[in-house]
């Protein structure tokens, strides 16, 4: 047998390189990188610690962009009465307040926080003031948007609404001007709040 060429060998050991280093490529790690989801984000209380979302785990959520100075500023009051109806099924309404559409969110968290409880008796969770939009929108909303569509896309003004199930999948968008009572949120809400709620980890 032929002793190999000095070119052969390099060859050889290119390949060889290669068979090695394909599994440790960007590809296959992103693949091995689990996806985030929606409840293992997180996000700063109104006045508050951050906060993850997975301590809802378990319950049905509208998460809703809110503003102080809009036309759709009543529905604070809807909301709140969704909060009272279903809250002891597991239900809650996650308030974000944001300046992004037409600068009627300018107070500060304090100033939210008042105008809530004074004008609509807010109880349910509300969040710091952040972004939806643009690049420098929060990563909840980042998620958000970033879904397929009908869901995903971008955010279109004040109260526009997710609706996300026991699991954390985000099921359903209501534009901004459905109201909290509408036949069509309402009648979604009570299918997700009959779905059983998923075992914990401890309960496997």
């Amino acid at each position: 047998m032929r002793n190999p060429t000095p070119q052969s060998i390099a060859i050889a050991a290119a390949i060889l390189v290669l068979s090695i280093g394909a599994p440790l490529g960007p590809d296959r790690a992103g693949a091995e990188e689990p996806a985030k989801k929606l409840l293992d984000l997180s996000a700063k209380r109104l006045g508050g610690p951050e906060e993850s979302l997975s301590r809802y785990r378990g319950e049905v959520l509208l998460i809703v962009n809110t503003a102080s100075e809009c036309g759709y500023t009543p529905q604070y009051a809807g909301l709140q009465s969704l909060y009272e109806r279903y809250r002891e099924k597991k239900f809650s309404v996650l308030g974000f307040p944001s300046n992004d559409f037409g600068k009627q969110e300018p107070g500060d968290d304090r100033q939210i926080g008042a105008f809530c409880k004074m004008n609509y008796g807010v109880e349910f969770p509300m969040f710091s003031k952040i972004d939806v939009v643009g690049a420098d929108a929060h990563p909840i909303y980042a998620y958000l948007t970033s879904l397929p569509k009908p869901i995903g896309g971008p955010v279109e003004w004040n109260f526009q609404k997710y609706l996300v199930d026991r699991k954390g999948n985000v099921v359903a968008r209501f534009e901004s001007d459905t109201k909290p009572e509408d036949p069509a949120l309402v009648s979604a809400i009570d299918r997700l709040l009959a779905e059983p709620a998923p075992q914990s980890d401890s309960d496997s």
